[in-house]
Protein backbone atom coordinates (compact mmCIF):
# COMPACT_ATOMS: atom_id res chain seq x y z
CA UNK A 1 0.00 0.00 0.00
CA UNK A 2 1.68 3.08 -1.26
CA UNK A 3 1.39 6.61 0.97
CA UNK A 4 1.76 9.99 0.41
CA UNK A 5 5.45 9.79 1.81
CA UNK A 6 6.24 7.79 -0.78
CA UNK A 7 6.11 10.25 -3.45
CA UNK A 8 8.14 12.71 -1.23
CA UNK A 9 11.22 13.84 -2.83
CA UNK A 10 13.95 11.93 -0.90
CA UNK A 11 17.39 13.71 0.88
CA UNK A 12 20.26 12.01 0.73
CA UNK A 13 20.99 10.19 3.42
CA UNK A 14 23.72 12.65 5.82
CA UNK A 15 26.47 11.01 6.40
CA UNK A 16 27.90 9.66 9.74
CA UNK A 17 30.45 11.62 12.04
CA UNK A 18 33.25 10.35 10.97
CA UNK A 19 32.62 9.76 6.89
CA UNK A 20 31.87 14.00 7.69
CA UNK A 21 34.74 14.44 9.31
CA UNK A 22 37.01 12.24 6.33
CA UNK A 23 35.22 14.63 3.73
CA UNK A 24 36.25 18.02 5.95
CA UNK A 25 39.66 17.25 5.84
CA UNK A 26 39.34 16.26 2.70
CA UNK A 27 37.99 19.08 0.82
CA UNK A 28 39.06 21.69 3.11
CA UNK A 29 42.73 20.92 3.19
CA UNK A 30 42.31 20.24 0.08
CA UNK A 31 40.81 23.70 -0.74
CA UNK A 32 43.77 25.00 1.94
CA UNK A 33 46.55 23.74 -0.33
CA UNK A 34 45.52 25.11 -3.51
CA UNK A 35 44.45 28.38 -1.71
CA UNK A 36 48.23 28.35 -0.42
CA UNK A 37 49.24 28.31 -4.06
CA UNK A 38 46.82 30.60 -4.95
CA UNK A 39 48.18 33.20 -2.18
CA UNK A 40 51.50 32.84 -3.72
CA UNK A 41 50.59 33.48 -7.18
CA UNK A 42 48.06 36.38 -6.38
CA UNK A 43 50.95 37.88 -4.25
CA UNK A 44 53.40 38.53 -7.04
CA UNK A 45 51.01 41.44 -8.30
CA UNK A 46 48.63 42.81 -5.20
CA UNK A 47 50.16 42.87 -1.43
CA UNK A 48 50.17 39.97 0.51
CA UNK A 49 47.64 40.85 2.96
CA UNK A 50 45.16 41.98 0.09
CA UNK A 51 46.21 38.43 -1.57
CA UNK A 52 45.54 36.51 1.79
CA UNK A 53 41.86 38.33 2.50
CA UNK A 54 40.73 37.73 -1.13
CA UNK A 55 42.11 34.02 -1.28
CA UNK A 56 40.73 33.61 2.16
CA UNK A 57 37.25 35.10 0.89
CA UNK A 58 36.97 33.15 -2.15
CA UNK A 59 38.19 29.69 -0.50
CA UNK A 60 35.52 30.52 2.35
CA UNK A 61 33.06 30.45 -0.09
CA UNK A 62 34.04 27.21 -2.03
CA UNK A 63 34.27 24.98 1.22
CA UNK A 64 31.08 26.27 2.55
CA UNK A 65 28.99 24.98 -0.98
CA UNK A 66 31.52 21.66 -0.94
CA UNK A 67 30.77 21.30 2.89
CA UNK A 68 27.02 21.51 2.23
CA UNK A 69 26.75 19.87 -0.76
CA UNK A 70 28.93 16.76 0.08
CA UNK A 71 30.40 17.22 3.48
CA UNK A 72 27.19 17.13 6.09
CA UNK A 73 24.85 15.76 3.16
CA UNK A 74 22.46 18.07 2.11
CA UNK A 75 22.91 17.60 -1.58
CA UNK A 76 21.98 21.17 -2.34
CA UNK A 77 23.87 24.58 -2.26
CA UNK A 78 24.01 26.43 0.89
CA UNK A 79 21.69 29.46 1.54
CA UNK A 80 23.04 32.74 2.62
CA UNK A 81 22.92 31.90 6.65
CA UNK A 82 25.28 29.01 5.84
CA UNK A 83 27.80 31.23 4.42
CA UNK A 84 27.35 33.80 7.11
CA UNK A 85 28.07 31.37 9.95
CA UNK A 86 30.85 29.37 7.58
CA UNK A 87 32.42 32.56 7.33
CA UNK A 88 32.26 33.31 10.99
CA UNK A 89 33.51 30.18 12.03
CA UNK A 90 36.73 30.99 9.52
CA UNK A 91 37.16 34.31 10.87
CA UNK A 92 37.18 32.61 14.78
CA UNK A 93 39.28 30.18 13.38
CA UNK A 94 41.68 32.93 11.83
CA UNK A 95 41.49 34.87 15.29
CA UNK A 96 42.71 31.45 17.36
CA UNK A 97 45.76 30.98 15.08
CA UNK A 98 46.96 34.49 14.94
CA UNK A 99 46.81 33.89 18.81
CA UNK A 100 48.60 31.03 19.07
CA UNK A 101 51.50 32.98 17.34
CA UNK A 102 51.47 36.10 18.77
CA UNK A 103 51.60 33.75 22.37
CA UNK A 104 54.33 32.03 21.18
CA UNK A 105 56.03 35.31 19.99
CA UNK A 106 55.62 36.69 23.77
CA UNK A 107 56.81 33.53 25.35
CA UNK A 108 59.75 33.26 22.96
CA UNK A 109 61.67 36.28 21.48
CA UNK A 110 62.48 34.33 17.95
CA UNK A 111 61.50 30.62 17.87
CA UNK A 112 62.42 28.65 15.08
CA UNK A 113 60.44 27.62 12.08
CA UNK A 114 59.68 24.40 13.25
CA UNK A 115 58.32 25.46 16.82
CA UNK A 116 56.39 27.88 14.66
CA UNK A 117 55.12 25.33 12.37
CA UNK A 118 53.94 23.02 15.66
CA UNK A 119 52.73 25.92 17.11
CA UNK A 120 50.73 27.06 13.87
CA UNK A 121 49.61 23.68 12.92
CA UNK A 122 48.67 22.43 16.27
CA UNK A 123 46.16 25.52 16.58
CA UNK A 124 45.00 25.15 13.01
CA UNK A 125 44.16 21.86 14.03
CA UNK A 126 42.45 22.46 16.85
CA UNK A 127 40.46 25.64 15.52
CA UNK A 128 39.38 23.48 12.63
CA UNK A 129 38.08 20.46 14.80
CA UNK A 130 35.86 23.04 16.26
CA UNK A 131 35.32 24.61 13.35
CA UNK A 132 33.53 21.03 11.93
CA UNK A 133 31.87 20.51 15.37
CA UNK A 134 30.34 23.91 14.83
CA UNK A 135 29.27 23.35 11.10
CA UNK A 136 27.90 19.61 11.51
CA UNK A 137 25.80 20.50 14.82
CA UNK A 138 24.69 23.77 14.20
CA UNK A 139 25.34 25.53 10.79
CA UNK A 140 24.50 22.38 8.25
CA UNK A 141 22.41 20.51 10.89
CA UNK A 142 19.06 22.13 9.84
CA UNK A 143 19.76 20.24 6.54
CA UNK A 144 19.92 16.68 8.59
CA UNK A 145 16.43 17.09 10.71
CA UNK A 146 13.69 15.65 9.39
CA UNK A 147 10.27 16.22 10.81
CA UNK A 148 8.32 13.55 11.46
CA UNK A 149 5.17 12.80 9.62
CA UNK A 150 2.45 14.28 11.52
CA UNK A 151 -0.56 12.22 12.21
CA UNK A 152 -3.49 12.93 10.58
CA UNK A 153 -6.58 13.17 11.82
CA UNK A 154 -9.53 10.64 10.81
CA UNK A 155 -12.14 12.07 9.31
CA UNK A 156 -15.16 13.41 11.04
CA UNK A 157 -17.71 10.68 11.10
CA UNK A 158 -20.52 11.69 8.91
CA UNK A 159 -23.95 11.53 10.71
CA UNK A 160 -27.36 11.37 8.36
CA UNK A 161 -28.88 14.29 10.49
CA UNK A 162 -26.02 16.70 10.54
CA UNK A 163 -27.76 19.18 12.64
CA UNK A 164 -29.46 17.03 14.94
CA UNK A 165 -25.93 15.43 15.89
CA UNK A 166 -24.47 19.05 16.81
CA UNK A 167 -27.68 20.05 19.22
CA UNK A 168 -26.20 19.26 22.72
CA UNK A 169 -28.95 17.15 25.08
CA UNK A 170 -30.93 18.49 27.60
CA UNK A 171 -31.76 16.71 30.73
CA UNK A 172 -34.96 16.15 31.47
CA UNK A 173 -36.56 16.74 27.73
CA UNK A 174 -39.15 15.05 26.42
Amino acid sequence: METAMDDAPRTPAAPGPLASFARFVLLGGGVGLLSSGAVALLAERLPWALANALITIASTLLCTELHARFTFGSGRHAGWRQHWQSAGSAAAAYVVTCAAMFVLHLVQSSPGMLTEQIVYLSASGLAGLARFLLLRLYVFAAGRRTKAPRPTRAPALKTRFPVAAKVPAVAGAM
